[in-house]
């Protein structure tokens, strides 16, 4: 008999918690789960409508402003009518709704934290009833050493009940005929070397901070584009950056784009300047298919990428260094070469879906 998996979150839109839930529904074995979603806003985003589509039941209730009991009965009424055996709250709000509806049930409680803001805080409200709703959980897991450690510091959740179990992907799949006419449509000049990067246009990201460093690279090695993918609420902060420097011929603002597989594929460089990055998918990509990186020292990113060995980490917000290691990549082919190869190595021991999933498998089945 399957056991009845229930993964409680906030929605399915495209998004990186969204990702790892679909990537533990579509590895899971059916015959040891039956899985399904409980979203606690709406609408469930175009994720959870591929899932409903190949299958999967997703319920969904509309959280009211403050703290909605009415929503604790809901999700409570769930899982008794449904038989739940085991309840995966995805992130903090949808684990206190989580563990508070399950308190009295049979229902094995697990809670995966997902990343943190910056500045991270917390509040002496939550570090004195997180160890309380920790009595009812049955394990916490975070996606990054620096994850558990923040729900150690700013959560008061004990360390010893926290296990990381990294993001895992499937490896990029990509057209190389769509790429290589994706680069013309680019109108990106032959021989140019393309650096890129694919993320949100928020300020945690830092865009202008790397298009700053861009312009240095620049300054003595005009044969660069950068290749910038995404969208949002900085779109206007960083078109006046790239006018005030001036470097508006070798920079591409793409849009956002649902599947950027083959704009990845086109990168020879990929970078991420984020302030603070849980564990990033998109990184995950680029390492998937050999690309070699330039992070910041943010989050969880030194532990994907280990300096000069599958990509180089400078410190966080640091312009000059972050320039001086995007050159030092753009003008050593060689190197960079070898650090593509050995991030593909690294991605398929720790970072695969395959082994995110196993780990998973191991706590679902309480070996």
């Amino acid at each position: 008999m399957p056991k009845n998996i229930l993964h409680l979150t906030y929605d399915m839109r495209i998004g990186g918690t969204e990702m790892v839930i679909k990537n533990i529904i579509e590895g899971a074995d059916k015959a040891l789960f039956n899985m399904s979603i409980f979203c606690i806003e709406s609408p469930i985003g175009p994720w959870g409508i591929d899932l409903q589509k190949s299958g999967i039941v997703i319920d969904a209730k509309q959280r009211k402003p403050g703290f909605d009991t009415q929503l604790i009965k809901a999700i409570r009424r769930h899982l008794k009518e449904n038989r739940i055996d085991l309840i995966h709250c995805h992130q903090y709000t949808p684990w206190v709704y989580g563990v508070l509806a399950a308190i009295g049930l049979k229902t094995k409680v697990i809670f995966t934290e997902h990343g943190r803001f910056y500045p991270d805080s917390s509040s002496w409200k939550r570090k004195l009833i997180n160890p309380v709703l920790n009595l009812f959980t049955d394990q916490v897991t975070a996606i990054s050493q620096a994850t558990k450690q923040a729900l150690v510091e700013f959560e008061n959740i004990a360390e010893k009940s926290i296990e990381v179990i990294y993001n895992g992907i499937a490896p990029l799949n990509f057209d190389v005929k769509k790429a290589q006419s994706l680069r013309k449509t680019l109108n990106i000049p032959h021989g140019h070397t393309v650096l890129g990067t694919v993320a949100r246009f928020d300020p945690i990201k830092n865009h202008t901070m790397m298009l700053r460093a861009f312009a240095k690279v620049l300054a003595t090695n005009k044969d660069c584009t950068l290749l910038i993918v995404g969208d949002g609420e900085e779109r206007d902060n960083i078109e006046q950056c790239i006018t005030q420097l001036n470097i508006q011929k070798n920079v591409i603002l793409a849009g956002y784009q649902a599947k950027p597989a083959e704009h990845i594929a086109i990168m020879d460089l990929f970078l991420l300047s984020s302030l603070s990055e849980g564990t990033s998918m998109t990184l995950l990509e680029a390492m998937s298919i050999g690309k070699p990186c330039v992070v910041t020292n943010a989050g969880g990113n030194p532990e994907i990428i280990i300096n000069e060995q599958n990509g180089l980490l400078t410190e966080n917000d640091d312009m000059q260094a972050y320039a001086q290691a995007i050159t030092s990549l753009v003008t050593c082919a060689e190197q960079a070469k070898t650090f593509g190869e050995n991030g593909k190595n690294i991605f398929n021991q720790l970072f695969s879906e395959k082994v995110m999933n196993t780990f998973y498998k191991k706590i679902y089945l309480d070996e």
